[in-house]
């Protein structure tokens, strides 16, 4: 293999994945807590495994999370099954809502979304 051949495939490799993504983590008070002290760009995914809409919004946010535009984004899963607290300090009255912070400050949500568009507007809301 030649070096020029060889380069090419590692800059073409390089552009193709990304260099930086959402980091995404298992809700707690206390790592959530964090983040926003940290003042971290955060979105907060309140989902069920049964919703069908939930599964709609997964390879939607799965592919903006992956974009480097989002690197520093804070993804904090929160099941609306088994962490009821969660889900009413945030107010939430339905499975499938995305709610985005800039630090302490909430700056957006949304319920039931499944559009690409506005799921990305909405996280453009935290950065």
């Amino acid at each position: 293999m030649s070096i020029r051949f060889t380069a090419a495939l590692f800059s073409a490799a390089l552009f193709a994945t990304p260099l930086f993504a959402a980091e995404k983590h298992a809700f707690t008070p206390q790592a959530f807590e964090a983040a926003q002290t940290a003042g971290q760009p955060i979105l907060v995914e309140i989902h069920a495994p049964w919703c069908p809409t939930c599964k709609a919004q997964q390879p939607i946010l799965e592919k903006l999370e992956s974009d480097g535009k989002f690197g520093t984004l804070q993804v904090f899963h929160v099941d609306f099954d088994s962490q009821k607290d969660a889900v009413r300090n945030f107010h939430a009255t339905t499975q499938s809502t995305l709610i985005v912070f800039k630090g302490k400050s909430e700056t957006g949500r949304s319920a039931g979304d499944t559009n690409a568009a506005s799921i990305g507007a909405l996280l453009d809301k935290a950065l």
